[in-house]
């Protein structure tokens, strides 16, 4: 059976675990050999990269922590080494920016460290990921970003998160405008609740649990997989003209007052 991404190469930042290792291993099966970004689980990302490679995938693990300044260009020494000693070449085909932090801090409780860390994480460091990849991404390539459900349906637990997802939405538009003359799509996949460690607190709790299927079509929790899906169609082929979307991957949550 032919695999849709065979010969592409695609850098998957948050890589390590949750949705990130659904991503990096769907698009693995999928033919891509795939550069998994760890900010500073490297052991899990390395686990990673052996199951990719135990499947009959080819993988590589990059560490850059994207709280601190310069992590971009962090990022992308660590790859285009690998590339370079691959394919003699630094291009790429397909960037998925999926790192982020959410920290369950309601808005009182929010301090200037917290909002500055989640800032830097989940929108400064994408910015600028973005920007050094694009520069090595080829004409026809594609940006998949991971948003969230949070940024249509904001929730206090979680208030800065909640509000520093949005940009992402607009960033996506921007740059499918901007980068759209190369035939790059770019694309933003929202997710709602899904079993991963970062919401193990609130999957984890059977009140929660049941809270958070009350509200969906779909009365289940999401899974990695349920994500990693979409994020493969619109990295491959298939998706090529679709562009500047975002794409709620939640179950249909909060879809009637009911």
């Amino acid at each position: 059976m032919s695999k849709p991404l065979s010969g592409k190469i695609a850098v998957v930042t948050g890589g390590s675990r949750g949705i990130g290792r659904g991503i990096a291993e769907k698009l693995a099966a999928d033919g891509a050999l795939v550069a998994v970004h760890y900010g500073k689980g490297k052991a899990s990302a390395d686990e990673v990269v052996a199951k990719i490679k135990s499947n009959g995938g080819d993988a590589f693990a990059v560490g850059a922590d994207l709280a601190k300044k310069g992590a971009a260009q962090a990022l992308f020494a660590g790859v285009d080494q690998e590339l370079k000693q691959r394919t003699g070449d630094t291009k790429f085909d397909i960037l998925v920016n999926n790192a982020g932090i959410a920290p369950f801090v309601g808005f009182d409780e929010t301090t200037e460290d917290v909002l500055d860390e989640i800032f830097s994480v989940n929108v400064k460091s994408l910015f600028l990921i973005t920007q050094e990849g694009s520069k090595r991404l080829k004409n026809g390539g594609r940006i998949v970003s991971t948003s969230s459900l949070a940024s249509r349906l904001p929730l206090g637990a979680v208030a800065a998160y909640s509000m520093l997802k949005a940009p992402l939405d607009n960033l996506a538009k921007t740059l499918a405008v901007h980068l759209g003359p190369r035939e790059i799509t770019v694309n933003v996949v929202a997710p709602g609740v899904i079993e991963t460690d970062m919401a193990a607190e609130f999957v984890n709790n059977a009140e929660g649990r049941a809270f958070a299927e009350s509200k969906q079509a779909l009365k289940r929790v999401g899974q990695p997989s349920d994500v990693a899906d979409v994020v493969a169609f619109l990295a491959g082929p298939e998706s090529r003209w679709v562009t500047g979307q975002v794409i709620e991957v939640a179950g249909g949550t909060g879809l009637t007052f009911a």
